[in-house]
């Protein structure tokens, strides 16, 4: 599976940064947007980047790495923008102060972060609790919840955006010792599917690829007797399934030129039916605000 990705991806890589085409309405044909950062984002933003050629003649080059790579790398100053699925840290804004650059975040889409189990384990949901005590090493067999063995952690490398976020939001402390760290969410599912003690989480856009070798476990809220599917897409436009996260872009200062083109496409309903189409949803209405740095200006 993750071959297969990276060889979709190179080739998208290699085709929309090179490719020349007559669009009569491109904004720069001699530009290229350079993108890293985030795995969890890397797929989403090819495709979109590909859309935006086919309409707009400019190339987008987009590798992963990791959220924090992408932000090292923008502060670096070796891409126009970082793709990260968390916010920035304390010392990246410091480091980022020092060097001169002003990391200024649009919010283009929402990922319901998903807990997954093999096909086999017969849990029908968990609590934020449970997750937690799991993750943690709290909770080491399957017994637990009417399972059987022993049970195996796949996780996120800790230059991962996801991996923090998971960390802080749902462990609430350090992960188990004996989590297996992945580098992406294609190897967690992979490793999961071929693995019936296995559980481990990822971005909700990677589970259409998944589907035939995971399942996915409904969260329950806390005090919430609710079991919510992290693909029921009302119950998560509606805040009611209680792992969603923003994703965000950074760029280094506003947005300008074909940069700028790049993140309204995004933003745009073509924009949003591919990010749909690609198993993430686009920002909630409660955080559209925090986009009128592009949307409220002129050009």
């Amino acid at each position: 599976m993750q071959g297969g990705c990276f060889k979709r991806w190179l080739g998208v890589l290699i085709v929309v940064a090179a490719c020349s085409t007559n669009t009569g309405d491109a904004v720069n044909r001699t530009d290229e947007i350079k993108i890293r950062g985030s795995d969890s984002e890397v797929n989403l933003v090819q495709r979109l980047g590909e859309a935006f050629f086919e309409q707009r003649g400019v190339g987008v080059a987009v590798t992963g790495g990791g959220s924090g790579v992408g932000i090292a790398s923008l502060i670096d100053g070796t891409i126009d923008v970082a793709n990260s699925s968390r916010p920035l840290l304390p010392e990246e804004e410091l480091l980022a102060l020092r060097k001169g650059v002003e990391p200024v975040p649009t919010l283009f889409a929402t990922d319901a972060l998903t807990v997954v189990v093999h096909k086999r384990n017969p849990i029908a949901s968990l609590t934020l609790e449970e997750v937690a005590a799991l993750f943690a090493g709290n909770v080491v067999s399957w017994e637990a919840f009417g399972g059987e063995g022993h049970v195996v952690l796949y996780g996120r490398q800790s230059s991962s955006g996801t991996y923090m976020f998971f960390r802080d939001a749902i462990v609430g402390g350090d992960f188990s010792r004996e989590i297996r760290e992945m580098n992406g969410s294609a190897q967690i599912a992979e490793a999961v599917g071929r693995d019936p003690r296995g559980i481990g989480y990822l971005a909700v856009g990677y589970l259409k690829a998944a589907a035939d070798s995971v399942r996915v476990v409904p969260i329950r809220a806390y005090g919430s007797s609710e079991a919510v599917d992290p693909r029921d897409r009302t119950a998560v436009r509606a805040g009611r399934y209680p792992i969603v996260r923003p994703l965000y872009q950074y760029t280094n200062g506003l947005p300008e030129g074909a940069t700028l083109e790049f993140l309204r496409f995004e933003l745009s309903p073509s924009g949003e039916r591919l990010i749909e189409e690609m198993g993430f949803y686009p920002p909630i209405d409660a955080w559209r605000g925090d986009n009128r740095h592009l949307l409220d200006r002129g050009g």
